[in-house]
């Protein structure tokens, strides 16, 4: 038995894989923050431990960043996450000596992922006033 393929059909396959490959990183969906703790340390900065969800699917989609942003927009802080984490969900990374301006009382934890950027579930947490204690969010 002998099946033939022409050219249209090949394209019918590479369009049909396509969309499939397509839609399988649409699923991934948004990167969320699920918890966070920030810690004013003794010189005044801030340490940040982060949980993030996010259904990585390799190298071309896995949250690949969290921020820490003040009210008015500015990045404060910004945790780079270097690798896919498929079998690790969620997942927790660490940010010291993050250096806030005394005026911001509070701030907001939003996560990224390399297809959809932000957009996902943020934490704003109220920032600790005093060295060695800790302020924690979990959702």
């Amino acid at each position: 038995m002998h099946i033939r393929f022409g050219a249209r059909h090949v394209i019918y396959l590479v369009v049909a894989g396509g969309a499939f490959l397509f839609s399988n990183a649409l699923l991934a969906g948004e990167a969320d923050v699920v918890a966070a703790t920030v810690t004013k340390l003794p010189d005044g900065s801030y340490h940040f431990d982060v949980t993030v969800a996010h259904a990585d699917t390799g190298w071309d989609h896995y949250a690949n960043v969290w921020q820490v942003v003040g009210p008015d927009g500015v990045v404060l802080g910004e945790r780079e996450l270097m690798h896919p984490h498929v079998e690790e969900q969620p997942f927790t990374r660490s940010l010291s000596g993050v250096n806030i301006p005394a005026d911001i009382k509070s701030i907001i934890i939003r996560a990224g992922d390399l297809v959809h950027g932000y957009g996902g579930q943020e934490v704003t947490l109220g920032l600790p006033s005093e060295a060695g204690k800790s302020v924690s969010s979990i959702k």
